[in-house]
């Protein structure tokens, strides 16, 4: 007789933390509390959902009650945004006004005005909310998806619970390959997170990969499709129009998003403009029945340092900021997404037009890569970049992987990414003066200084990788309270040294 199969489950969180949840607001939000050695404990963001669930059920419904409620008294509009303008605080703005330790009130206000959103498909009640916004922690997405070469239903659960592990804030299944539905579906009900998906990528494969069979029918089919299983964002390429697909000829990378080209293709083809943006109010009416966010999708977005800030890509970037104005006469969430590969010295100059001509509403980058070369390290030089932008005023990174341009990435990718990526925010939240943002270097610092060593382990966003480097060259017991680590030796340590001197001065 076979073994019963055991089934899949998330892990618990790191050593020396566990999941707590505290309550703001009448709301009762997770958070992760990393127990130190002398006695104390510090509470931190987390987004990374419940322990030991069998991925084969799903995770718990926690949006079940509000959802069911609105639908109860007949709402057509479920849009965060519309609720927000009628002077509505949701339970989704209570829970993450909790979790960002901000009011109610400004929350609302925020969502009101567009400069953040809340992405919460009244589908996916199995969302634990969070908000996107300059005001507010700078998020980081991660992507995962199948491919037509590679990846199964299993590998990208297992993706979702990875990212989820190292910090990411939401997802993107960006799935080319077979059994799209289905993966989809298996990482929706197990996403605490908002998904974001490319819509136009499915749509695509209904017609064979021929982009010049794509019609706007079996386009608003697909995102029907998606927006009852749950996702929570769309990523749109309506800003690709007829006039502009000639401004890439000159070029050195052309079009290199995947949707971008897709429309442009389809452009060209029929000599019409893209049916995304001609049609674009009928997809707004379709949005807020089920509150599903606009990423306005950058298609010409400059895909190489030569093509940086040129007249493609900010001809696309007004269309954009056209169709928030747009999507928000409909009281629909947006979002604008931003390049790319842009210099250092560029870099400020897209947040700010962004800001001028989307007004204000959140801009979400991948990246950008600040250099093209360094294959094999895009998870560094877009961390460069993803830094400095989000110290300017981005609201959410996207991250990138060291298989950028390479191939699609692993596990221990999708992990890199992560971090990198997480290093990213961080440094900008502390650069915009985020309140509380700095009180976790502040206890790291504090533990290095005084040779905790376990605690400098549990504090870091890594802490496996931090032990493990540690217990490379001093791997006894003894190690872990000792007064040095094996770069300076127990002589020059400048820190041992500090405490010598102090002591000497209260003597």
């Amino acid at each position: 007789m076979k073994p019963e199969r055991q089934p899949l489950k998330t892990r618990p969180p790191f050593e020396g933390s566990h999941h707590v949840h505290t309550e703001r607001h009448g709301i009762s939000v997770p958070e992760r509390e990393i127990r130190l050695s002398d006695g104390t404990s510090m509470r931190v963001y987390d987004s990374s959902g419940p322990d030991n669930h069998d991925v084969t059920q799903g995770i718990a419904k926690l949006r079940e009650p509000w959802i069911q409620k609105r639908r109860e008294r007949g709402d057509t509009n479920f849009s965060q945004m519309h609720y927000a303008r009628k002077g509505e605080i949701t339970e989704e703005m209570r829970y993450v006004a909790a979790r960002e330790k901000m009011t109610p009130e400004f929350v609302r206000d925020e969502v009101a005005r567009g400069r953040a959103i809340i992405p919460a498909n009244i589908n996916h009640p199995e969302l634990e909310p969070m908000i996107i916004g300059r005001n507010f922690l700078v998020k980081i997405n991660a992507n995962i998806g199948n491919s037509a070469t590679t990846s199964s239903i299993e590998e990208e659960v297992e993706k979702l619970h990875w990212s989820l592990r190292w910090g990411t804030d939401t997802l993107m299944d960006l799935s080319t390959g077979q059994r799209i539905h289905e993966t989809r579906e298996a990482v929706i009900r197990n996403s605490p997170i908002p998904i974001g998906t490319v819509p136009i990528y499915q749509a695509l494969q209904k017609v064979g990969g021929n982009p010049e069979d794509l019609t706007f029918d079996l386009f608003m089919e697909t995102l029907v499709e998606q927006a009852e299983q749950g996702v929570d964002y769309f990523t749109i390429h309506a800003g690709v129009r007829l006039p502009y697909v000639p401004l890439t000829a000159k070029r050195v990378s052309g079009i290199v998003s995947r949707g971008g080209s897709i429309m442009a293709k389809w452009c060209l083809a029929h000599h019409q403009e893209n049916f995304l943006y001609t049609r674009f109010d009928e997809i707004c009416d379709l949005m807020k029945r089920y509150d599903v966010s606009f990423s306005l999708g950058d298609g010409l977005r400059p895909g190489c340092l030569a093509d940086a800030n040129d007249e493609a890509q900010f001809a696309e970037l007004e269309t954009l900021g056209e169709l928030t104005q747009i999507a928000w006469q409909h009281d629909v969430q947006v979002m604008i997404e931003g390049p790319g590969h842009v210099p250092m010295h560029k870099i400020k100059e897209n947040v700010d037009k962004q800001m001028e001509i989307c007004k204000e509403a959140p801009f979400y980058t991948l990246g950008p890569l600040v250099t093209d070369i360094a294959p094999g390290y895009d998870h560094i030089t877009s961390a460069i970049g993803a830094a400095m932008i989000g110290w300017y005023g981005t609201a959410m990174l996207c991250y990138v992987t060291p298989k950028e341009h390479l191939g699609l990435p692993n596990a221990d990718d999708v992990k890199q990414g992560v971090i990198a990526y997480k290093i990213a925010a961080h440094a900008a939240d502390l650069a915009k003066g985020h309140p509380g943002a700095q009180a976790w270097d502040d206890a790291l610092s504090k533990a290095r200084f005084e040779f905790r060593w376990e605690d400098q382990f549990n504090l870091s966003l890594d802490p496996v990788t931090a032990r493990a480097y540690h217990d490379e060259t001093l791997p006894a017991d003894g190690a872990k309270t000792a007064h040095f680590c094996s770069m300076c030796g127990p002589q020059f340590c400048s820190m041992k040294i500090t405490e010598d001197v102090r002591r000497y001065a209260e003597e």
